[in-house]
């Protein structure tokens, strides 16, 4: 019984095969199928080949959310180079609630204005990858991926030493309550006052102004080698000492992870005004450089995301399976509509060879219509 139960199971298994075996002697091999199945395999690894490659790819997915931190400070990252002597001017940043804060983790450094060829060179590609970046906003997933962990290089001055440096060169970080404030560079150096805080400018000459500036780095949050901000590399140049450059900044909280780091930074947009200070004209105002910020509520974050192993194995079949039978019904097509029209062709040969010839042998004999009688 047990015997007879397992040939049935058996045979229950043979009928659903959906892969039947065919006999060797009804295979027909020929020339053109070999030469579609070379076309075939080679087309099946090509494309494989390629979607290893898309395999590799990763994206960036973007999610948005709303940023409920309020209580953590707000880190700015400054590097800018001002066209006048660091004893007469000061920065400082006033934020929304009338608070000043302290700048002591701003470093003056004399420096000359002029930069050296070599830093000249990279500031001009800077300006380059400046101008992609406006027009193809996927450029930055470009930077997102190959942004590294770590400090960024401080970048050299010249040490030219036959003219004394007449500029100076404000860097380093502060930390800023995270509200909108205002950060500035101006006449004189900041003090403190009971109603917000003051510059002592009335100790500079006022033929001494000048705010012609390069802005070689400004980000907010933590500092990422290798992402550029919207205004690295900018440089402005005035003649007029009572000129006033001001950047409207609006900050958007980021969390970026990658798989080559993971941090807390923040994406920002800009918008520039510039004017010449003329009290008589009705263009009051202040001169120097003004950023005023303002922080986002919403939260972005930035995650590089890979093709899952599954995905790739479906298309890689669909691939194989989707070439392998297409060709096959074109190849299957194809040698029908052929064999059709060899076939008719040669039926018309085979009719003609039969027809018998006439005596002159320029056609067929065509028997006499009517009746005769034998002599």
């Amino acid at each position: 019984m047990r015997r007879i139960s397992r040939k049935k199971a058996l045979t229950l298994v043979k009928e659903l095969d959906a892969f039947p075996k065919v006999p060797e002697s009804y295979v027909e091999t020929t020339a053109s199928g070999g030469t579609v199945s070379l076309v075939v395999f080679s087309l099946m690894a090509a494309l494989a080949f390629l979607e290893f490659f898309v395999y590799r790819n990763t994206w960036m997915n973007y999610e948005y959310e709303v940023d409920k931190d309020f209580t953590s400070k707000l880190r700015i990252n400054v590097d800018i180079t001002v066209a006048m002597r660091c004893q007469y001017i000061g920065a400082d940043v006033l934020d929304l609630a009338e608070t000043m804060v302290a700048s002591d983790g701003l470093k003056y450094e004399p420096v000359r204005f002029e930069l050296p060829p070599e830093r000249k060179l990279w500031h001009m590609t800077l300006l380059h990858i400046q101008e992609r970046l406006r027009v193809e906003h996927s450029l930055q997933n470009v930077l997102f991926k190959s942004a590294m962990k770590g400090p960024s290089p401080a970048p050299s001055q010249s040490d030219d030493s036959s003219s004394s440096p007449s500029s100076c060169r404000i860097h380093g970080h502060l930390y800023v309550n995270k509200v909108a404030g205002n950060f500035h560079i101006t006449i004189g150096k900041s003090i403190p006052h009971p109603r917000g805080h003051a510059h002592l400018a009335a100790l500079v000459s006022h033929d001494s102004y000048n705010f012609s500036h390069r802005i070689d780095h400004l980000s907010f949050g933590e500092e990422i080698p290798g992402l550029i901000n919207p205004l690295d590399g900018t440089e402005k140049i005035t003649t007029d000492p009572n000129h006033m450059f001001q950047y409207f900044i609006t900050i958007v909280p980021t969390k970026l992870n990658t798989y080559q780091l993971s941090a807390e930074t923040h994406q920002y947009s800009v918008t520039e005004r510039e004017r010449v200070i003329n009290h008589a004209a009705g263009s009051h105002g202040v001169s120097g450089i003004f950023m005023k910020y303002d922080i986002s509520s919403l939260m972005v974050k930035v995650t590089e995301q890979h093709m899952p192993l599954w995905q790739f194995l479906v298309r890689l079949c669909g691939i194989v399976g989707g070439i392998f039978s297409t060709t096959g019904m074109i190849h299957g097509m194809v040698g029908y509509l052929v064999d059709v029209v060899c076939c008719r062709f040669q039926m018309g040969i085979y009719k003609r060879m039969n027809a018998p010839l006439n005596a002159e042998g320029d056609g067929p004999i065509v028997a006499p219509t009517g009746s005769y009688s034998e002599q």
